[in-house]
């Protein structure tokens, strides 16, 4: 199986090179210090589940050089997500799959606008990790687990070959019968887990230590979890449980992506996450209080760390 990674960041970095080390034929698409290093001493990947490795690879910032394969790990920064994804054009033949792996919920649509649905799988990351430095990738957190599945539901040949070759590679992967709902779970924990690690600058241990950060979390969930309802999503009924639980299961240093960037002066994912709750919320009429708090108090940092 031919592998393109889209975006070797966090996820997509982790994943591929699990791939690679595996020995799939796999290509990192990349840009800057990262794309350079990669390219000059391999990627090097510090895991508290896999271990450390370094793995030589192959990277480009040209899709075009890379050709048609089978698999695209699009694992961009969500607001990247419409310019990779027109991009994505010499990587795409007949049966190319495409399996984002971002935060959000409506990635899907907008990469099937640039390439079509036939070629869109949905799919969920379960995992914390990030660039410690260029070339280096530091898996701090999380089950490193992949969730995918037809975005129309059920099961095919292609996401079980799919799950079967993330497994040989050592990467845990589940099959989801309705994968729209697996999203909005993630999406569920993640609003909450990334929103307020980011607002609190706390990590999740001492979060759900205190009863006042443990309400925010709690209220950030159950919004999420009300708006998905509201917009015809079947959010099991301890939908907000499952979360709370995924949260209390993770590593009690574990921040999410928005405070990693937020840390590093990145721009950040927040209309990906907190800031999409809020308009959805909007429309439905659906009120979400404790994600627009959220949403205000870190909207001065979107673009990055703020000058004055």
């Amino acid at each position: 199986m031919r592998i393109a990674v889209m975006g070797a960041g966090g996820t997509g970095g982790y994943f591929g090179a699990m791939l690679a080390h595996a020995g799939a034929d796999v290509t990192f698409i990349a840009r800057g210090a990262h794309l350079a290093a990669m390219r000059a001493h391999g990627l090097s990947i510090k895991s508290r589940l896999a271990g450390d490795f370094t793995v030589p690879v192959r990277a480009t910032d040209d899709p075009s050089q890379v050709g048609p394969v089978d698999l695209v790990l699009f694992c961009v920064k969500a607001y990247d997500t419409s310019e990779a994804a027109a991009l994505l054009h010499p990587l795409i033949e007949t049966d190319t799959v495409v399996l984002p792996l971002q935060n959000g919920v409506d990635t899907v649509e907008r990469i099937a606008a640039a390439i079509g649905q036939a070629h869109v799988i949905g799919g969920v990351a379960l995992i914390t990790s990030t660039i410690e430095e260029p070339g280096v990738i530091a898996q701090t957190a999380g089950l490193g687990k992949i969730l995918l599945g037809e975005v129309a539901g059920g099961t095919s040949s292609r996401t079980t070959r799919l799950r079967n070759t993330l497994g040989e590679a050592g990467i845990p992967a589940e099959l989801h019968t309705d994968i729209r709902v697996a999203m909005w779970e993630k999406f569920i924990f993640i609003c909450a887990f990334s929103g307020v690690t980011a607002l609190t600058r706390l990590p999740i241990g001492a979060i759900l230590a205190s009863p006042a950060c443990g309400t925010l979390l709690r209220g950030v969930m159950e919004e999420v979890a009300a708006v998905a309802r509201a917009g015809g999503i079947a959010v099991p009924d301890d939908g907000v449980e499952r979360g709370w639980a995924l949260a209390a299961r993770f590593e009690p240093w574990a921040r999410g992506s928005l405070y990693h960037d937020l840390a590093a002066g990145h721009r950040l994912e927040l209309e990906a996450l907190n800031g999409t709750v809020v308009r959805l919320g909007r429309d439905c009429s659906t009120p979400t209080p404790w994600n627009f708090a959220i949403y205000a108090a870190l909207q001065p940092y979107a673009e990055g760390a703020p000058t004055a």
